[in-house]
């Protein structure tokens, strides 16, 4: 058959079958006794066969009907059966979560709490996948990412999962042998540490008050990832800009220093995104409550983690 099977009529036949009358039928499946009669005869039509005689007081199936009726009640407990295990994961929390998340952030702020989560919801697994790439969530089949952005894109739908902002640095020895940067657009004289994956492209954007200022940067080196610009960052290679919690050890402990503090960059902050469309999954739906919950009460606490993977000096390091 070049056309697809009438699944539709089918169940409809079953139904009557084991209804035994067409009223039955129709008051079970909600629908009119039209609707039921013209099902079957639909079916009748497109099998060239009568499956049903019909008499004023009962349903006699004919030898096309009998053979069917097996078959056809056998696709009804498939649906049936389909619907249920799609209703309950959709209503219970079970099933695999695609997660995408940034590399170092995800090493350090989600991975750590994916066993609690776990631990709590043990019909659920997570298949991680950690990247600074911007993933297509519908192309490459995630179910939701981790961002670190300035808006998300709108198409998304996203919660807001804690405020990330995001900082100017550079070493005490690259502004020795370099001197600091008193306005932004003083950042095109200054050998500049490039991000691959930035939100905005190859441009920095500072606000102060009403004033503000568009910088393209250049320098000898481009990463793909935070912690990758840390070394070069310490040891003077240039001046780049990354989330707080990757700078802020190296903040801390003066090998490296935020410039331009009374400028601003575009707020960032972390959040969680979805897919257009609706509703979710009840495994993705507790996942997304959890993070939120747990960032909340992290961020009231500090206690977003920082990144550790910076080099450490041998000596002791130099503060200004």
């Amino acid at each position: 058959m070049g056309k697809l099977p009438d699944l539709e009529g089918l169940a409809i036949f079953a139904k009557v079958v084991e209804s035994r009358s067409f009223a039955g039928a129709a008051a079970e499946l909600k629908l009119s006794k039209a609707t039921v009669s013209k099902a079957v005869s639909r079916v009748e039509a497109r099998l060239g066969a009568r499956l049903i005689n019909r008499t004023t007081r009962r349903l006699a199936l004919t030898d096309a009907g009998r053979l069917l009726a097996d078959r056809a009640a056998q696709i009804l407990a498939d649906g049936e059966a389909a619907e249920d295990a799609a209703l309950a994961q959709a209503t219970q929390p079970r099933g695999v979560v695609r997660l995408a998340a940034p590399m170092s952030f995800g090493v350090l702020n989600i991975a750590p709490l994916l066993p609690e989560f776990l631990a709590t919801y043990p019909e659920v697994s997570i298949d991680l996948h950690v990247s600074d790439a911007m993933v297509d969530l519908i192309g490459e089949g995630f179910d939701a990412a981790i961002r670190i952005a300035v808006l998300p894109d709108s198409s998304l739908i996203a919660r807001r999962l804690c405020e990330m902002p995001r900082y100017l640095a550079g070493s005490p020895d690259y502004l020795s042998k370099h001197g600091r940067p008193r306005h932004p657009l003083h950042l095109t004289e200054h050998r500049c540490i490039g991000y691959s994956y930035a939100m905005t492209g190859e441009t920095w954007r500072f606000t102060k008050g009403g004033k503000s200022a568009t910088v393209r940067p250049a320098g000898p080196l481009r990463v793909n990832n935070g912690d990758a610009m840390m070394p070069a960052l310490i040891a003077g290679t240039g001046i780049g800009i990354l989330p707080e919690f990757i700078l802020r050890e190296a903040l801390a402990a003066g090998r490296l220093e935020r410039l331009l503090p009374d400028w601003s960059l575009p707020a960032g902050a972390v959040y969680w995104v979805t897919p257009p469309g609706g509703p979710r999954p009840k495994r993705i739906e507790v996942l997304a409550d959890f993070l939120v919950e747990t960032f909340a009460r992290r961020a009231k606490r500090g206690t977003i983690a920082p990144s550790t993977s910076m080099p450490r000096p041998a000596g002791k390091a130099k503060r200004r």
